[in-house]
């Protein structure tokens, strides 16, 4: 993977998944980046928070891309408290592709069934 560009994995700290966040409370957003914060990122990958995804009806929600020539993807309906593993294994697969398609079998389940949106290379 030296050869592959950098992976970046994009998580929104801002989403509070349409429920009620008393002030300074912790939203689900932010829990899920503390759990993957907690992980080992595969090699390449970069975790980074951002502010909003504007995915708020499907939050949490994640973005993973990865240079000119790889596709990006956003995933939705994350659970803070479960899916963190999930997230780390389906980036590393990711991250070990040229061009950021992973077999559909190879995907985590709920990668292939909570895909937000799509977004092809910029050298496309």
């Amino acid at each position: 993977m030296a050869n592959l560009p950098p992976v970046e994995l994009l998580v929104c700290v801002k989403c509070r998944r349409e429920m009620d966040v008393p002030e300074g409370g912790t939203r689900p957003g932010e829990a899920l980046h503390a759990e993957l914060a907690n992980r080992t990122m595969p090699e390449g990958v970069t975790l980074k928070a951002v502010e909003c995804l504007s995915n708020c009806s499907s939050g949490c929600s994640v973005a993973v891309r990865g240079g000119a020539q790889r596709w990006t993807y956003v995933y939705g309906n994350l659970m803070e408290d479960r899916d963190a593993d999930m997230v780390v294994d389906g980036i590393g697969k990711y991250a070990a592709t040229t061009d950021g398609i992973v077999p559909w079998r190879e995907r985590p389940e709920h990668f292939r069934k909570n895909c937000i949106a799509r977004i092809p290379p910029q050298e496309f």
